[in-house]
C-alpha cells in the first residue's frame, strides 16, 4: 500500500462521491490518499486497526479465517464503500481480511482524528449509520449464498467478482492456476471438486484452461449461471 501524495487526485474522488460533506471541514486536510496494487492486503484480520478507509477506485476482496485455518470469502466491493467503520466504533482489531483485486484507490484517516473532529459531527455519523445498515443486510445474503447455491453457482460469481473490474482495463477475464487452491477456500468447497465443476464449465463453453490461467470465455453465460453475480 502506497500514500500519494496528490491533493488534486484526493480533491477529485471527494467532489465525485460528495464527501466533502461528510467530513469535518477541520478533518479534511487530514486525509490521506492510497494506492494499493491487486492481491496486495488493505486490512489482516486480527491485527488492531487504526485507519478507517474509503474505496473510490477498484475493486477488493473481503474474506475471514477460521481457527483451523480454513478462508472463506464473503463479498467483493466496488465505490463506494467503507472499510473499518465497525472497528472504528467499537475500537477493536480487524473482523476480516480485505485483499485489493484490481488496482485500488482509498481515502484513509486515522482512528484518532476520527475520534478528535467527527464524534459528534452529524453529517459523518449519518454516513456511517447508513454504512453499517447497507453492510449488515448485505452481509446476511452473502454468508447465506455459500450455504444454499450449489458449487458451479459459486464459482460462476466468484470468477466473474475476481477477474472483471469496469474501472481497470487490465483485468481480462482470467485466474491463474495457482490460486485455484485459494478459490477453492474461499467458496468453500474442496480443490478436488472445484476441479470436477471447472472441467464441466470448459466441456459447457463457459471458460478454458489456457497456459496456467482460467480464461472466461463467455461471460454472459457465467453471468445467467452466477444468478446476477451474487458476491457482489
Amino acid at each position: 500500500m502506497n500514500e500519494i501524495s496528490d491533493r488534486e487526485q484526493l480533491n477529485h474522488f471527494l467532489r465525485e462521491y460528495q464527501l466533502e460533506s461528510v467530513f469535518h471541514k477541520q478533518l479534511l486536510p487530514q486525509l490521506s490518499l492510497f494506492r494499493v496494487d491487486p492481491g496486495e492486503p488493505i486490512c489482516v484480520q486480527g491485527e488492531q486497526a487504526h485507519v478507517l478507509y474509503v474505496l473510490v477506485k477498484g475493486k477488493v476482496k473481503i474474506y475471514t479465517t477460521t481457527a483451523e485455518g480454513k478462508t472463506l470469502i464473503l463479498s467483493f466491493k466496488t465505490p463506494l464503500e467503507v472499510i473499518g467503520e465497525i472497528e472504528y466504533v467499537r475500537e477493536m482489531e480487524n473482523l476480516n481480511s480485505v485483499e485489493a483485486v484490481s488496482t485500488v484507490w482509498l481515502i484513509g484517516v486515522q482512528h484518532r482524528l476520527l475520534k478528535k473532529y467527527s464524534s459528534d459531527y452529524a453529517p459523518f455519523l449519518q454516513f456511517l449509520l447508513e454504512t453499517l445498515t447497507k453492510k449488515f443486510t448485505l452481509k446476511s445474503n452473502s454468508l447465506s449464498f455459500n450455504l444454499m447455491h450449489p458449487v458451479e453457482v459459486r464459482l460462476a460469481s466468484y470468477l466473474l467478482s475476481v477477474s472483471f473490474d469496469e474501472s481497470d482495463s487490465l483485468m481480462k477475464g482470467q485466474l491463474g492456476s495457482d490460486q485455484l487452491l485459494d478459490a477453492a477456500n474461499l467458496i468453500g468447497t474442496s480443490y478436488r471438486h472445484l476441479n470436477r465443476v471447472i472441467g464441466q464449465m470448459c466441456a459447457d463453453g463457459l471458460i478454458e484452461r489456457s497456459k496456467g490461467y482460467i480464461v472466461v470465455k463467455d461471460r454472459e453465460g457465467l453471468a445467467v449461471l452466477a444468478r446476477g453475480n451474487i458476491y457482489e
